[in-house]
């Protein structure tokens, strides 16, 4: 089953002090809480920050735990692109127009700080060798790692730091990138190292999103006269960063091959022992996956990871698999699971009744559609991790949902919610149906003469269900089935990418797939563009369905103002109550694993980190696989 991520700009997550900078790293001794996380000095620094508790790995730490720290260096690693791009026409990853080369973000662009894979939401210094972070979050200042350099031999300074923030800020960033750091008031340069980020946003989010800044040189994009480009005119200039590798061939926009190099400062940091072990890392571009599949077979890269339920179970086999030439495996995922869901669209009159929207909850066959058995049934805003609904609400739910009881549906006191199935004794699809058909005549529609489900104006129930091209496939074709044995109609309308984009900014739609980003704590920022009521009168906003509701409003300004992680807990659980009892959409799937064939050529470290992705360069977490696995031929040198 194809599945689509559609990555709303909040979804880049939304990564100090007027105090006198220190010379040196202050030992950390009397702390001050900086409102639900690491505990910090008012006067001194910290290596990491976490959003809530203290970070795994203290100052002195050697390596994560998810890396061989011995990992051997050598090797060529070959690879395809993560992504539907299937060429690129210029080298800059931060402006609108065109499409930059993977790999960009893994192997070439550093951040002030990294993520790490075995924790919710705590950073680690990388460029900078220590952060402060004022106790009301007001700021966060950065001190850089004197020994941080560019490749050009160009030491890392403040003013490459602002000069990339600004330019990241600019009209001529992606709103993405521009959104995410949106929370930053001022940015203002200390000294040479030293840095401060004020913030008018004073969440974990924007911290986060400061930490994770993209640093480039102040000097990429200076022509020989001394002159800079703006910044959307930086095109094929190859960028000048400080990361483990610099491009040693870009091929017609279908092939970029990056090189390890040799001089790399950081290569001796905890936080990048055991990373980057092959010499070479080549990318190459083919224009669909089928495609890619058979280079894939023929050797042509080392390793591809799958996302087609149907490829996997059909034509990831065969000789090669057979005889141990290639492996396939899966690796767990340890995020949330981001809502994957068909969304309705409650500001148009057919849907705005709740009766009718749990119906249609009836009509979804899941198992139908989940014919190889490769996901799971969403059941929850918040999917495979601790923040979903469980059982009955408890004491700290309770106390935030009682003041709305009178205006919310009985059912969020009672279990939480889960989706109709079809197996494992549950009832049938038929049975089903005929529990959606009585919710439908409660709701004022009956079976006419003609077959066709009519309210008592005579109106027939028929909406139409957006997507891209290409992008219903079998699961639209079982669904329409299903709902024409009721009497209603789904019309199928698949338009192309522009326009699909288009009409979801301005709410033009009945019904539409939308899958948000997995996490690894539930986001505020992203949670009230999604469900608040103001947003679901905003141009462009997350708030597909139209909700407004006061008793979400509620959950969710108090989950903003979150300061342990039990209160975020029983926000986010009275939330997901709220939300999936409104029957705002139909839950589809989600995948607790990736899956991955690869050729046997690597070494793999012992045990994946939590938070990871396989290959990916978009997220903000390791992408383990490209990065800490190694050549099995380099253990031989």
């Amino acid at each position: 089953m194809k599945t689509r991520h559609l990555h709303v700009a909040t979804h880049w997550v939304r990564l100090a002090l007027a105090f006198v900078v220190a010379p040196t790293l202050i030992p950390l001794a009397p702390a001050a809480e900086s409102g639900g996380g690491t505990k910090v000095l008012e006067t001194g620094w910290v290596h990491a920050y976490a959003a809530y508790g203290e970070p795994k790995y203290g100052p002195d730490f050697k390596n994560f735990e998810y890396v061989n720290p011995d990992a051997p260096k050598g090797g060529t690693l070959h690879l395809t692109q993560p992504d539907r791009r299937t060429s690129f026409d210029k080298f800059n990853p931060f402006t609108i127009k065109g499409n930059s080369p993977a790999g960009l973000a893994i192997y070439m662009f550093e951040s002030l700080a990294v993520m790490s894979g075995d924790e919710p939401m705590t950073m680690y210094g990388l460029l900078a060798e220590a952060m402060r972070i004022a106790p009301d979050k007001s700021s966060i200042t950065f001190r850089l790692n004197a020994k941080a350099r560019f490749y050009n031999g160009d030491p890392v300074t403040a003013d490459d730091v602002k000069h990339s923030f600004e330019m990241q800020t600019s009209k001529f960033a992606t709103p993405g990138v521009r959104t995410s750091l949106e929370g930053v008031q001022a940015c203002t340069i200390l000294d040479s190292r030293t840095i401060r980020f004020d913030l008018k946003d004073r969440s974990y989010d924007t911290i986060f999103s400061v930490g994770r800044l993209s640093v480039f040189s102040r000097k990429w994009g200076v022509g020989p006269d001394g002159k800079r480009k703006d910044f959307d005119q930086i095109i094929y200039e190859y960028p000048i960063t400080s990361g483990p590798y610099t491009i040693a061939v870009a091929d017609s926009g279908r092939r970029i091959e990056f090189v390890r190099d040799k001089n790399y400062w950081g290569r001796d940091l905890a936080v990048q022992r055991g990373l980057f072990n092959f010499d070479r890392v080549v990318y190459r571009y083919y224009e669909d996956s089928s495609i890619a599949l058979e280079a894939f077979k023929a050797g042509e890269f080392d390793m591809l990871q799958e996302y087609s339920a149907r490829r996997w179970a059909r034509q990831h086999a065969g000789p090669k698999w057979r005889d141990g030439r290639i492996l396939k495996k899966t690796f767990p995922i340890g995020f949330g699971a981001g809502l994957q869901s068909y969304q309705i669209n409650t500001r148009r009159p057919l849907f705005q009744d709740r009766l009718v929207r749990e119906a249609l909850g009836y009509t979804y066959d899941f198992e139908a559609v989940n014919v190889y058995k490769q996901y799971e049934r969403t059941y929850s805003l918040f999917s495979n991790s601790e923040f979903a609904a469980e059982g009955l609400p408890g004491t700290g739910e309770l106390a935030l949902l009682e003041p709305f009881r009178s205006q919310i549906p009985p059912e969020v006191f009672g279990p939480a919610y889960r989706p109709p199935r079809t197996e494992g004794g549950a009832p049938t699809m038929r049975e089903n149906l005929l529990k959606a058909r009585a919710l439908l005549e409660k709701a004022g529609w009956k079976l006419a003469s003609d077959g066709v489900l009519r309210n008592a104006k005579g109106e027939p129930f028929e909406f139409e269900y957006l997507e891209d091209i290409g992008g219903a496939g079998r699961t639209a074709v079982v669904w329409t089935h299903d709902l024409a044995k009721l009497g209603i109609r789904m019309n199928v309308r698949e338009v192309d990418f522009a326009l699909y984009t288009k009409r979801l900014e301005v709410f033009d739609f009945d019904m539409v797939q939308i899958r948000i980003t997995d996490f690894t704590l539930p986001s505020t920022v992203d949670l009230i563009d999604q469900y608040g009521s103001k947003a679901a009168d905003t141009t462009g906003s997350g708030n597909y369905r139209g909700i407004k509701s006061a008793a979400i409003d509620f959950v969710l300004d108090k989950m903003k103002d979150s300061k342990t992680l039990d209160e975020l807990r029983d926000t986010s659980r009275a939330l997901d109550r709220l939300v999936m009892y409104g029957y705002y959409q139909i839950p589809d799937l989600y995948s607790s694993n990736y899956r991955v064939s690869h050729w046997d050529k690597f070494g793999i470290p012992a045990k994946p980190p939590r938070f990871y992705t396989i290959d990916s360069g978009i997220d903000i977490w390791p992408a383990w696989a490209v990065t800490a696995w190694w050549a099995k031929d380099a253990e031989k040198h």
